[in-house]
């Protein structure tokens, strides 16, 4: 008898639908269709690129680039891929750096941000000062090479190129900027719990830090991805393979050769890409990373705007 008398004065909850008038749905229809309208908007220049890149280039030439593939050829990727073994190598290591200066820089920005903001670090406005003049100021492309090269004996070692991307003074700043929301109570409960900086760090501080590790993550992943240039003043001839980028940039620069060693001799090959290759290699090289926007999206806005509004 009770139970039913429970279930007879149980509270029933009823889900209220909010009902939009005319206005509102109006504002919600032009909404929807304006960010329809942009989202195509920026869709179509990569669509071209990828249509572009399975084209003639004597169809780019005459026709331009289009939506649609113009007289469709495979060429330029059969061009790209001719040593699959180097193209293959190149995915690889790009992918590894990504991967691990990814993680280990994100392991060393967030430390770094983290004890900065800590009241009680005695040095911290002496190496922020520090990391913050690095960024105004530098010695030069010489001086760097000759760090890299002579100082630590890099030279064809993928560390050269890792190693320079591992932080930034603005990533530790926007970090440190992130932090700064978290109460230091945390910190404090922590302590008193008897936990040392790391553990504190670790298991308190790192689960509230998602956004700002998304966002910075992010950045580090598309520097990792995007890198060539470090590439091409240490990574010489005896690194077996190179990153992506450097690779696409050294097929796209011995075409460009030839086509003009070509033109010197009064021998024109229409059908020797460059347009074409160039659209191919931009597919290869953006394709892949872009998919990992999407993960991060709802964190990448969050992350920035926090760290913008802290001073």
């Amino acid at each position: 008898m009770k139970v039913k008398e429970m279930q007879k004065n149980k509270p029933v909850f009823h889900s209220t639908k909010v009902k939009l008038d005319v206005s509102d749905r109006t504002i919600r229809g032009f909404t929807y269709v304006f960010v329809s309208i942009f989202a195509i908007l920026c869709i179509i220049p990569f669509w071209m690129i990828i249509a572009s890149s399975f084209s003639t280039e004597a169809a780019i030439r005459r026709s331009g680039f289009t939506l649609w593939p113009t007289n469709f050829s495979t060429f330029s990727y059969s061009l790209i891929f001719r040593s699959p073994d180097q193209m293959i190598g190149a995915y690889v290591v790009t992918i590894l750096m990504t991967l691990i200066g990814t993680t280990v820089g994100l392991f060393v920005v967030s430390m770094t941000g983290y004890a900065l903001q800590r009241k009680d670090f005695p040095f911290r406005n002496g190496i922020s000062f520090y990391i913050y003049f690095t960024s105004l100021f530098s010695a030069g492309l010489v001086p760097f090479y000759y760090l890299m090269v002579k100082v630590y004996g890099l030279k064809d070692s993928y560390w050269a190129v890792l190693l320079p991307l591992l932080m930034s003074p603005w990533l530790i700043i926007l970090m440190k900027n992130y932090v700064k929301a978290i109460p230091h109570e945390i910190t404090e409960s922590g302590k008193i719990d008897g936990a040392g900086d790391f553990r504190i760090f670790w298991s308190l501080i790192v689960p509230s830090m998602t956004p700002a590790l998304a966002t910075i993550g992010l950045f580090l992943a598309l520097g990792y991805w995007n890198e060539w240039y470090y590439s091409s003043l240490f990574l010489g001839s005896q690194v077996t393979y190179r990153p992506l980028q450097y690779q696409l940039y050294n097929i796209i620069n011995k075409v460009a050769a030839l086509k003009n060693s070509l033109a010197a001799t009064q021998l024109v090959l229409d059908d020797l890409p460059s347009e074409t290759l160039k659209m191919a290699t931009a597919t290869l090289a953006t394709g892949p990373i872009i998919l990992l926007y999407p993960f991060v999206q709802k964190y990448f806005v969050a992350g920035l705007t926090v760290g913008a509004v802290k001073g």
